[in-house]
């Protein structure tokens, strides 16, 4: 009996082997990838059909042309600084993006792959250049660089929001402690050792001394319910007032002008007050924003010349104007005088937590006034004006 030589797999599937055979040269030419090959010196010496297909070049067009002439100015850029010394450096990259410039001009985003042949001396022989489209990949990819991109200055606002605000909050409520806590118990006993001084029947020098001390303390702890007050409306809009034309305002600012000759009795205040209609206004607001004013310019004057108060109702509306001599107030620090811890200049600044004067500017809003300001090497003059109603 005659043996068989070994069987074709193929043939004995019923298909003929030169059928399936693969066709190398259609391989490359219709692969799904541009191919090129670029010679030692960097030219295009072989393309396949695909790239050609891709950029509207022919083989003839391509074919002795360099790869960086292909590209766009960051392409190229990117080539000579990267792609290349890449390729030298290691002999191969992968994955590394770049924009070919097609013939109609338009921007092809590929990947490239690329890997050298060398010979056994070590001499680049060519270099073979794969290339696959990737327009959807970098659309992707830079709509998910926004997205993060977004995402990160979304969440570094709200973190440097958090922060700003827990400072804020902090610092509101340390503000409101002072205020509410520590200033509040060193007054009440000021108050109470003044009531028992007034019960021994002291003498009419200390009795008037103890009433003076008394009024400044019920005063001063107006103020600071005011400020606490002031503190919190912060939160909500701003300052509110309750006018009072009932009472005399004459009278309340008076007792202001008592107090500030009590606590600097060295320093002259020359008043002179003619109200003569009554006033619609919030006597313990107004009365804190002209102590506000008087100590301004008792801080601020010259101290051998006297502060000078004017009081007036006249065409309209009332007028208090507090002036000082001394050096006058900058441009620049004009801009800021009604800012909060604004202290002013000098050292006499450094006194106090420079509230003052944005303050009783607050409090001249809340009426419906206004503070003006007149400063020159005669006199620095701030005057609030309020119409009558």
């Amino acid at each position: 009996m005659k043996s068989s030589g070994p069987s074709d797999p193929l043939s004995d599937a019923g298909e003929p082997a030169a059928f399936l055979a693969e066709d190398l040269e259609d391989l490359y030419e219709n692969a799904p990838c541009g191919y090129f090959s670029l010679s030692s010196e960097g030219l295009i010496v072989k393309v396949n059909q695909t790239f050609c297909r891709w950029t509207g070049f022919s083989k003839e067009e391509l074919v002795g042309r360099r790869l960086r002439d292909l590209l766009n100015v960051g392409g190229r850029i990117f080539y000579e600084t990267h792609f290349a010394p890449l390729l030298r450096m290691q002999g191969f990259f992968n994955e590394v993006a770049l924009d070919v410039l097609t013939a109609a001009g338009d921007r092809l985003p590929v990947l490239a792959n690329a890997s050298e042949r060398r010979a056994s001396n070590g001499d680049l022989l060519f270099t073979r250049v794969t290339i696959f489209p990737a327009v959807e990949r970098r659309r992707y990819e830079r709509d998910l660089a926004d997205a993060r991109a977004a995402a990160d200055a979304t969440n570094r606002d709200l973190r440097e929001r958090w922060v700003a605000e827990r400072e804020q909050g902090e610092l509101r409520d340390q503000f409101i402690a002072v205020l509410g806590h520590d200033l509040r118990n060193p007054l009440a006993a000021i108050d109470a050792g003044v009531r028992l001084v007034l019960r021994e029947q002291p003498s009419e020098r200390v009795a008037t001394i103890a009433r003076l001390i008394q009024g400044s303390t019920l005063r001063m702890s107006g103020l600071i319910n005011n400020l606490l007050d002031f503190a919190r409306g912060r939160l909500g809009g701003g300052m509110t007032v309750q006018l009072d034309a009932s009472k005399p305002l004459e009278a309340t600012l008076q007792q202001a002008i008592g107090e500030i000759r009590a606590v600097v009795p060295e320093r002259t205040l020359q008043a002179y007050l003619s109200i003569d209609v009554p006033v619609a206004v919030d006597h313990a607001r107004i009365a804190q924003l002209f102590s506000n004013l008087l100590g301004n310019a008792i801080t601020h004057g010259d101290p051998l010349e006297p502060v000078r108060v004017q009081a007036a109702t006249q065409g309209g509306q009332l007028t208090i104007s507090v002036a000082n001599s001394g050096s006058p107030i900058s441009p620049a620090a004009m801009d800021t005088l009604f800012q909060p811890f604004y202290r002013g200049e000098g050292k006499a600044s450094q006194q106090g937590l420079g509230l003052g004067l944005y303050i009783a500017n607050e409090i001249a809003k809340a009426h419906g006034g206004r503070i003006d300001v007149v400063s020159d090497f005669n006199e620095t003059r701030f005057t609030f004006v309020l119409p009558i109603a």
